[in-house]
């Protein structure tokens, strides 16, 4: 990085809570957000849990119109970034409006109106679409509505790279003020998939978990009878920040980060390749972005999907790149807490890693009962972990073979 970058606002909405600090509980309490499906009727497909927000009121950020005319993606995005940017304190103003941008990323985008607007095209004329169908629908449109909202005037952008989408847009942000293009940021993921079509889209690659009797059983990542994924839905969003900039206005400053990593697998569109080739060089550009050794690490926030291959594999990728010391560095899976957020996990997990680090506390890896031989790391089974941090990797790997990797440190003058 050729400037330094802190963070000095977060945001949150996750199954466990929606606010920042209501998930952060959760995860160091080792609650599960996962629960039966009620955005739809579940009987035409063979998952019927997921991580769902709840008791949230979209009300709180919009009015009635704004919320029948915008997808949730959108929603929580806004959500999000206000409970980010209220914590930051940042002020947008005609004088740094033009240096303030937003990046938010989305793998699916709003794919619950397009199954809505199929169905309202099944029952009636065409002309009964909505003329906001197309613009809830675009996953640029996240960052679009809060760049309005808050009058960002700087670059502006939407990775869309799976799961790797919010960790993708915190680096592509980083590196935007780094390079000279911006002071400040505002930048994460969202994700509003928990739709019949995504679920039974997954349920048809087999590729996520149909333990429906035991909800808050059903994500284990790393554990012998794991048997795929849980979808979920939320935001995450934070607000980056040039230094010197932050320091001029007195800014509260939570970490920065050092080091981002981005590579292709160039293998294969859902599978990741064996050993995970593709991540330990991703986990090694970070690390040399960062300008540390690997064995400066003291926390892993692991993808950890809870799928057979991503879990071994993983594993094998983080014994490449660590060497002796991965078996001493304490690394989890908050999945097993929140489920999968899409294109939103890379910047929940970002954001609780920058936690841990401020907090002394590794979030635990619950459900992980009977560990699969191959997965033999420390992996905080159970309950969370006091300890020291002073730096924290986060991975995230998505379908088409899309690796991100974020290194975060604890902020020191």
């Amino acid at each position: 990085m050729k400037r330094r970058i802190v963070i000095t606002g977060m945001g949150a909405v996750t199954p466990l809570g929606n606010n920042l600090a209501d998930t952060w509980e959760g995860i160091c309490e080792g609650k599960s957000g996962i629960d039966r499906i009620t955005a739809f009727d579940t009987r035409h497909v063979a998952t019927k849990i997921a991580g769902e927000l709840k008791g949230f009121d979209p009300l709180e950020y919009l009015n009635r119109k704004e919320v029948r005319r915008l997808d949730g993606f959108i929603i929580y995005a806004i959500a999000a970034a206000r409970m980010a940017m209220e914590d930051s304190g940042l002020a947008i103003h005609d004088g740094n409006a033009e240096r303030t941008g937003v990046v938010i990323g989305s793998a699916i985008g709003g794919l619950a109106t397009i199954e809505k607007a199929k169905e309202e095209m099944m029952e009636g004329p065409h002309h009964r679409l909505s003329p906001f169908t197309i613009p809830a629908v675009l996953a640029n449109l996240a960052a679009g509505h809060v760049s309005i909202r808050f009058g960002a005037k700087g670059p502006i952008n939407c990775p869309v790279a799976a799961c790797s989408s919010g960790a993708s847009a915190i680096g592509d942000a980083a590196r935007l003020i780094a390079d000279g293009y911006a002071d400040a940021m505002i930048a994460g993921g969202t994700e509003a998939a928990v739709t019949e079509l995504c679920i039974a889209g997954f349920n048809a690659m087999q590729a996520i978990s149909t333990r429906n009797d035991e909800p808050q059983r059903a994500s284990r990542p790393f554990d012998a009878g794991r048997d795929g994924f849980v979808v979920s839905e939320g935001s995450g969003i934070v607000v980056l920040e040039e230094l010197e900039s932050a320091r001029k206005r007195g800014a509260r400053i939570l970490g920065e980060i050092i080091g981002y990593g981005l590579t292709s697998d160039a293998y294969h569109m859902a599978a990741p390749p064996p050993g995970h080739e593709g991540a330990a060089r991703c986990m090694k550009a970070a690390l040399a972005d960062a300008g540390i050794d690997a064995a400066e690490i003291d926390y892993i926030n692991a993808h950890g999907t809870s799928t057979n291959l991503n879990d071994a594999y993983e594993t094998e990728a983080i014994k490449t790149v660590f060497g002796k010391h991965a078996g001493r560095i304490p690394v989890s899976s908050t999945k097993s807490m929140t489920g999968h957020l899409l294109g939103a996990t890379g910047a929940i997990e970002a954001i609780f890693s920058l936690k841990a680090i401020n907090g002394g506390i590794i979030p635990p890896t619950i459900n992980l009962e009977n560990p699969d031989p191959a997965c033999d790391l420390d992996y905080v089974p159970g309950k969370a972990r006091k300890m020291a941090i002073k730096t924290a990797m986060s991975n995230t790997f998505g379908f088409g073979g899309v690796n991100a990797v974020l290194v975060l440190k604890k902020f020191e003058e």
